[in-house]
Order: structure tokens, then C-alpha cells, then sequence
């Protein structure tokens, strides 16, 4: 076995995956909080929108990716001529697609968990001076813990199995875009079946062992 041509993917799919999940928590994060709030024009067709990833094809939300960052699109010159590099085909276009993607599933746990917050005790704490971001901070946070980590849980495990939309945006680039769901996509199709169950027998380690992380800290 070639162990180089191994562990590329594997590093590759961790990087992804830890800067993906890190954004997407935050990003989810704050818009949960705030779809959770008081009600505004919109927000339906907002949150409509929120949740089509959830939906659609991964190829069709690649795709629309691909149009949206590639060089005939003003947003596509701009970070080229922000980065001095175009974004598609390269790693940062694996995080963006993990990140559309699994940013439903973020979203949705979170925003459950701030809707089961008791707002008396909100109100409770802003009564006694507490200003909004100690509220945030002190309160509900706190209690909505178990949420925000089974979302983070459902983030990581979804960028980690994101396969394609990375594919459409990122490509399948040996040492520079090769995540494990391509790789292994690749060794099926050249019936390399050894380093396909290689691959997959690493994806489900990492996977069982985030599980058996998050369950042992939630007990």
C-alpha cells in the first residue's frame, strides 16, 4: 500500500472538516439565535432558503456554487483579485461546500435548542441589569448546551461525508482537493477495493471516535 497516497486524504478531509465545522457552528450560531427571536418580514422565505441544502441535490447546490465563485462571476473576480488566486478547485472550496451543506442541519438543531430556553429567565436577568450579551453569555448559552453540541456533532459528521458538492466545486485533486468520499469514489471506480476499504475504515474510526467524545462529555 502506498502510504503517502493514504494519508493524503485523510489529512485533507480532517482539515476540511475542522475549519468547516468550526464555521459552520459559529455562523449557524448566530443565525439561529436571531431567527429565534422576534419575528420579521421574511423570515419565512428567509429560513425557506436557510433549509434548501437540505433538499436539493448536492451536485445542483455544487453547481450553483461553481457559478457563483467561478471567474465569469463578479463575487468569483472579486476574491481572485482580493486572494491573488481563484477559490474553486482548491481546498477553501471543500470548507465552503461542507459548509453550505451541513449549515441546515447546524441551523436547525440550534434554533431548537434556542427555542426551549424559559425566556422568564431572559427577562428575569435583563430586569437585573444584565445587558444583552450577558444575557447571551450567562444564560442562554448555558442551558442550551447540549444543542449547540449535537450541532456541532451533526456538522462535523456532515462535512466529513460531503461528497458532491465538493466534487463540483473543489474537484478531486490528489494532495490538494482529495477528501476521503472522493477518494474512495475513486479507488471504487479504478477497482482499487483495498484502498477503498482502507479509506472507509478510516472514516469510520474518526466518525466512532467523535461520537464516543461527544457522548462521554455528554454524560
Amino acid at each position: 500500500m502506498d502510504w503517502n497516497a493514504f494519508w493524503s486524504p485523510i489529512r485533507l478531509s480532517l482539515q476540511v472538516t475542522l475549519v468547516a465545522s468550526l464555521l459552520v457552528t459559529i455562523l449557524g450560531l448566530a443565525a439561529a439565535w436571531r431567527m429565534s427571536r422576534r419575528p420579521f418580514r421574511g423570515k419565512s422565505l428567509l429560513e425557506t432558503a436557510i433549509m434548501l441544502p437540505l433538499v436539493l441535490p448536492p451536485t445542483v447546490v455544487g453547481f450553483l456554487l461553481l457559478i457563483l465563485l467561478g471567474r465569469k462571476s463578479g463575487l468569483g473576480r472579486a476574491i481572485e483579485w482580493l486572494f491573488g488566486a481563484p477559490v474553486v478547485f482548491t481546498w477553501w472550496a471543500a470548507v465552503i461546500a461542507s459548509v453550505v451543506m451541513s449549515f441546515p442541519l447546524v441551523y436547525q438543531t440550534m434554533k431548537v435548542g434556542f427555542a426551549s430556553v424559559d425566556r422568564d429567565l431572559e427577562d428575569a436577568a435583563r430586569a437585573s441589569g444584565a445587558s444583552e450579551w450577558q444575557v447571551f453569555r450567562l444564560i442562554t448559552l448555558p442551558l442550551t448546551f447540549r444543542s449547540l453540541l449535537s450541532a456541532y456533532l451533526l456538522g462535523f459528521a456532515r462535512s466529513l461525508g460531503e461528497f458532491g458538492a465538493t466534487l463540483m466545486i473543489a474537484g478531486n485533486i490528489p494532495g490538494k482537493t482529495q477528501t476521503i468520499p472522493t477518494a474512495i469514489y475513486v479507488a471504487v471506480d479504478a477497482g482499487n477495493m483495498t484502498m477503498a476499504w482502507a479509506w472507509a475504515g478510516a472514516m469510520i474510526f474518526i466518525s466512532f471516535l467523535m461520537l464516543l467524545l461527544v457522548g462521554h462529555r455528554q454524560s
